[in-house]
């Protein structure tokens, strides 16, 4: 696990290339402290950098970047291939220098090409491939977007790299805001691939490859191609398999998957929250290793939020080495001021305060951790997969007159009423944050299409164009990498399907696997996740619904893998995410810090975001009026970030 940087400039005269590439890979020192190298064609103006994290082959055979037995091709690659020792065994036979999956890339790269080459790969990848006898450079990143690749363009240079901290060391940066990805940022708490906060600053689509093939393909016109489609294995109703026959296999692939990711020269561990997904891989875990698996979780003293008192069972049912830190607010909130150097890309899932921590916490016993992330957008995890077909059969015959009515009423009284109102109520009436809900429902009244509510169900502000100052309608490249309407992409899919495809393609990447692997990454902590193995999500992409949604639950199938291995009262209760009470600490501890970035002067001289809007917004949340901690942790994201990098 590693950290990769690069560029390829038209104009040398005058640059100090090994410099260059030198500045760019320190930056990502973090993602790799154990080894740095440095690799340059001067007369070509390219040059790459590298930053390792050894835990795969720790002698100098796994040193990179690392050049091809031939020497035509040079690579600098970022993750794991799990199946590279079986590539070896497909290829002709030659003498290795060690036993890295470099080595083996390499190999397969210069016998079969690098394009026919990454279909073969079962793992997770950023990887740059410069050709020394074409002059040509290709990049590529994992199908599900495990590993990050950003790559920019400016005055006819092509700069890349882990992470954008390492494009921004580059002579030419210039970064410039771009609004539209900031609005974006402001509705889902992300920026969706393939913008960046940055203009003219890319993410590499996971499954794609960009190749530039001379100094004249150097600029943003050159688009990035797919080498695999999750949509070509989605939402086959027709695959005929019974019950027993489809447990088998995915109990089958899950632990190929996991077997294969257990392999490491250092110590491992596993991420255990007690639900379905980290226990199912932590099950598995333990029954193909030879001692107890170490297992992690954080807990808080906020009963609501602490997932410790789940995982405490589970891992004592399984027998594994579990370590667990219950933490207070105090503890939590340290993180905070770290959050923008962690994330150089504005990011607004509060759970990455726990995800950062529960890092921490692993780093300190184990090089790498598996987690269980994948199994809600592969099986049907989510809530919304089980309520948003019901809620779009209902609303859909209304007229639009008594939705916009159903609106106005369900919003007229605020989150705090409904909630006093569900206090008044019989016990089997009342939900947490009723208010919330109720006031979420009326957002997706006038809603048009299944796809239109899927986007208000996901949204986290509907009104973000307002709140960001000038934010442009659309983007053209942005447009490109979008659907229109589900129909689009799996048009034989139920609507719960293709909520779930366009979670794997867009939340699953953008928020949940960067959350991952930024905060792991930032304690030098390999993060591997075997759900996203290829062949599991492949066979899960065609499963009927039926194996994935039964009974009103979801993860089906998943849930009788576990249940083989742990009793189902130790995991059936309802979803609970990884989170911490950030609407609470808005109004309490983390108070005055929120005031110092949303102060309504500041805000209107910057002239990014609109103050008003803001501030009412604020006002709201702190008397309880409405609970926006959601989009106010974007802001408040935005602002601290802002402090940091421009």
């Amino acid at each position: 696990m590693c950290g990769i940087a690069g560029f390829w400039h038209r104009t040398v005269s005058g640059l100090d290339l090994q410099a260059i590439a030198g500045r760019m890979a320190d930056a990502l020192t973090h993602r790799g402290p154990d080894e740095r190298g440095v690799w340059v064609e001067t007369h070509r103006g390219f040059g790459m950098g590298h930053r390792r994290l050894s835990v795969v082959d720790l002698s100098p055979a796994g040193a990179q970047p690392m050049c091809s037995s031939d020497g035509r091709l040079v690579v600098a690659f970022n993750g794991e291939i799990y199946n590279h020792l079986a590539l070896r065994e497909d290829l002709p036979a030659q003498e290795w220098r060690g036993h890295s999956d470099t080595e083996s890339l390499l190999a397969a790269f210069s016998h079969w090409g690098v394009e026919a080459t990454l279909p073969r790969l079962a793992g997770m990848f950023a990887i740059a491939v410069w050709d020394r006898d074409l002059g040509s450079l290709l990049l590529a990143r994992d199908r599900l977007g495990e590993k990050p690749l950003y790559y920019g363009f400016t005055d006819g240079a092509l700069f890349f790299g882990s992470e954008l901290k390492a494009l921004a060391q580059f002579p030419g940066w210039r970064g410039e805001i771009d609004r539209f990805a900031l609005e974006r940022l402001v509705r889902f708490g992300y920026v969706p691939t393939p913008l960046t906060i940055w203009q003219n600053v890319f993410k590499l689509p996971p499954g794609h490859f960009l190749r530039i093939g001379d100094v004249a393909e150097l600029s943003p016109a050159r688009k990035p191609r797919p080498y695999w489609r999750a949509v070509d294995h989605w939402g086959n109703e027709k695959m005929l398999l019974d019950d027993g026959a489809a447990v088998g296999e995915l109990e089958s692939r899950l632990k190929e998957s996991i077997s294969g990711q257990m392999i490491a020269d250092v110590p491992l561990g596993a991420f255990l929250s007690g639900g379905v997904d980290s226990s199912t891989v932590v099950a598995l875990m333990q029954e193909v290793s030879q001692q107890p698996v170490k297992t992690y979780t954080i807990g808080f003293d906020n009963e609501a939020y602490d997932e410790a008192r789940y995982a405490r069972p589970v891992a004592k049912h399984l027998g594994t080495d579990h370590t667990e830190l219950i933490l207070s607010a105090g503890q939590a909130m340290e993180v905070i001021p770290r959050l923008s150097e962690i994330y150089d890309e504005p990011f607004g899932d509060s759970s990455q305060l726990a995800t950062a921590l529960v890092c921490l916490m692993a780093r300190q016993h184990v090089t790498v951790c598996l987690s269980g992330d994948g199994g809600d957008e592969l099986f049907g995890g989510y809530n919304r997969y089980l309520f948003a077909p019901g809620i779009w059969r209902r609303m859909a015959p209304l007229p639009t007159s008594v939705r916009a009515l159903l609106r106005r009423v369900l919003s007229s009284i605020s989150p705090a009423s409904w909630d006093a109102l569900g206090r008044a109520l019989p016990q089997r009436f009342m939900q947490p944050m009723m208010g919330d809900r109720i006031h979420k429902l009326a957002g997706l009244l006038d809603a048009g299409s299944p796809q239109e509510l899927y986007q208000r169900l996901t949204a986290q502000n509907l009104a973000a164009d307002k709140v960001v100052r000038a934010a442009p309608a659309s983007r053209p490249l942005f447009a490109l990498a979008q659907r229109k309407d589900f129909d689009d992409r799996c048009p034989e899919a139920s609507f719960a399907q293709q909520m779930m495809i366009e979670d794997l393609l867009s939340y699953l990447p953008d928020d949940i696997l960067t959350k991952v692997d930024r905060a792991a990454m930032s304690v030098s902590l390999e993060t591997r996740i075997p759900m996203l193995d290829h062949r599991v999500v492949e066979f899960a992409g065609a499963l009927p619904h039926r194996f994935k949604i039964r009974d009103g639950q979801g993860k089906w199938l998943l849930r009788q893998v576990l249940y083989k291995r742990v009793p189902r009262h130790l995991i059936e209760r309802p979803k609970q995410g990884f989170g911490v009470p950030i609407d609470a600490w808005l109004r309490g501890p983390l108070r005055e810090w929120a005031e110092h970035l949303l102060d309504e002067r500041r805000m209107r001289e910057d002239g990014w975001l609109e103050p008003e809007l803001i501030r009412k917004a604020w006002a709201n949340h702190l008397s309880g009026r409405q609970n926006c901690q959601h989009w106010l942790w974007n802001i408040l994201m935005f602002q601290a970030w802002r402090e940091r990098w421009t």
